[in-house]
């Protein structure tokens, strides 16, 4: 099954491909990798999932964030490429989760995010390498921010 198939089997939806919140740019192509820039919790209605784990939600609430930060970047792929189809893999996820000093659970966390990605290009194609840190706070109070590198076809 190709990617986009994969997608439309999870039964999921993709928010709004995110505006610049700065001045950057969301997605740059150089060669044949395509970078995409830390993207946050943005939702179907153009809203935030706001809040730090382990405060005001939970190690769980926290992935579903994750998974949410996910869906805001395959939106921002098929913007910009048209098809999930033109990305061959995954190279590289950073995952950055605003939390309480005592929480440690950041890896579980960002598993919501590369869970969908192994389940879009699969194990081999959908894992690549992959940092997850926290942090102190993140704009907007979002709990969520992750950037990504993918190979293109």
């Amino acid at each position: 099954m190709t990617p986009e198939e994969n997608f439309a089997k999870l039964g999921l939806v993709l928010p709004p491909a995110p505006k610049p919140l700065g001045v950057y740019k969301p997605f740059l192509i150089d060669g044949k990798h395509g970078y995409v820039s830390g993207h946050g919790t943005l939702k179907e209605d153009g809203s935030f999932i706001t809040g730090r784990v382990g405060v005001d939600l939970t190690q769980e609430e926290g992935k579903l964030a994750a998974r949410q930060v996910g869906l805001a970047i395959l939106a921002t792929l098929k913007a910009n490429l048209g098809s999930l189809n033109r990305i061959k893999r995954v190279i590289k996820v950073l995952g950055m989760v605003s939390c309480s000093p005592e929480f440690d659970k950041h890896p579980y966390v960002i598993n919501g995010c590369s869970e969908l990605f192994a389940a879009v290009w699969g194990e081999e194609n959908g894992v690549g390498v992959r940092s997850a840190v926290g942090m102190g706070s993140l704009p907007g109070n979002i709990p969520v921010e992750i950037e990504a590198m993918f190979e293109l076809e």
